[in-house]
């Protein structure tokens, strides 16, 4: 899988631009504040279908504009691929995969696959549960659109409980029948993630301690650490566990007047030697143990997928010593990366290179 062409029109601080990258390595490079993390942002959003960098897309038009229209031009093992999207003004957003315009987001993620890696995402360790979670559903999400589904109608459901529970506290009512309607719905979906992230989670987990392995000397661990106690994730019995757990707990959660438990309070436990990583790990060790869960996405998508993503590599270079480099060099031998940087030095130049100097939002093939 690689992408070919990426033409910008009113996107972030660019009028016009048009990129023609290689299959092999891509080196964006250019001063801080020219607009080098906006391409990787443009071809994030036709794989994602959303910005990893704002909440909303209006933020992405050029200033004083109506709309951003973007297009890619991409290749699977199957046949090439030309998508378009377009940022409204007003919040909306168009969007059209071949010709064809795609009305869910679950519709284009299928399509073209890439794993994004970013100074910030060392808040992965760090950081609060919540970017763990998002971690996992994006990259489940990307193989499996039923997923983003089941989160969808999730979250939907979780959000008519919290106005119930709020309503519930307000008047002082102890019970309400539509309260194990909303249960029932939390239970059915939040079984299926709840598998998904632990299979997810499996696979990943044993990928990664080896990747980390041979990066240090230290031993990396991942479990799964869902708000509800569970050991029968993969039984035919967790939706029904998951109801009688809300069940029993609605009279903390009246009295509390939101949700206590369910998948929007999961997270990720991460172990480096034993020791929780977020609290005794070194900004090495930290910086490590992102890059081995980094490439292990790429392995898990390979696997699923039969073809690696495109890697997207914002400043990351720059941010590991050279051992680290050095191995992730390695390691995306053989695969589609686009990388940004403002030193050209701290990354290899092979014959396959393609090198593009970035000011002021113009964008120069050197």
């Amino acid at each position: 899988m690689h992408t070919n062409k990426l033409t910008l029109h009113s996107f972030r601080n660019y009028a016009d631009a048009e990129i023609e990258f290689s299959p092999a390595t891509n080196i964006i490079y250019g001063n801080n504040a020219q607009g080098k993390t906006n391409i990787l942002e443009a071809v994030y959003l036709f794989s994602q279908g959303r910005s990893y960098r704002v909440k909303t897309d209006k933020e992405m038009i050029l200033f004083g504009e109506q709309y951003a229209r973007l297009s890619l031009i991409f290749e699977d093992e199957r046949r090439s691929h030309a998508a378009e999207i377009r940022l409204l003004g007003d919040g909306r957003k168009k969007i059209k995969m071949n010709e064809t315009p795609v009305t869910k987001l679950s519709m284009l993620m299928n399509y073209l696959n890439a794993v994004m890696f970013s100074p910030e995402d060392l808040m992965l360790i760090k950081g609060a549960p919540s970017g763990r979670r998002r971690f996992i559903d994006s990259a489940i999400s990307q193989l499996y659109p039923k997923y983003l589904g089941a989160l969808s109608r999730y979250h939907k459901a979780l959000m008519q409980k919290n106005s119930l529970l709020r309503s519930l506290r307000a008047s002082g009512k102890a019970a309400d029948g539509a309260l194990s309607v909303w249960n029932d719905s939390l239970a059915e979906h939040g079984a299926y993630i709840m598998k998904k992230r632990q299979s997810f989670l499996d696979e990943i987990s044993s990928e990664s301690s080896r990747i980390y392995s041979d990066i240090g000397k230290e031993k990396l661990e991942i479990y799964y650490t869902p708000s509800i106690n569970c050991d029968i994730i993969e039984s035919d019995g967790l939706q029904n566990a998951l109801y009688e757990a809300f069940e029993n707990h609605r009279g903390r959660e009246i009295e509390n007047g939101s949700s206590l438990m369910g998948i929007q309070r999961d997270d990720i436990r991460i172990l480096i030697d034993g020791r929780d990583a977020r609290i005794y790990a070194s900004q090495g060790q930290q910086r490590s143990a992102v890059l081995a869960l980094k490439i292990a996405q790429t392995e898990y998508i390979c696997t699923h997928k039969g073809e690696y993503p495109i890697l997207l590599l914002d400043d990351v270079m720059s941010e590991l010593d050279a051992s680290r480099r050095s191995y992730l060099e390695e390691r995306i031998a053989g695969k589609q990366t686009i990388i940004t940087c403002t030193d050209t030095s701290a990354v290899s130049d092979a014959s396959d290179t393609k090198l593009f100097y970035v000011k002021k939002g113009t964008v120069t093939e050197v």
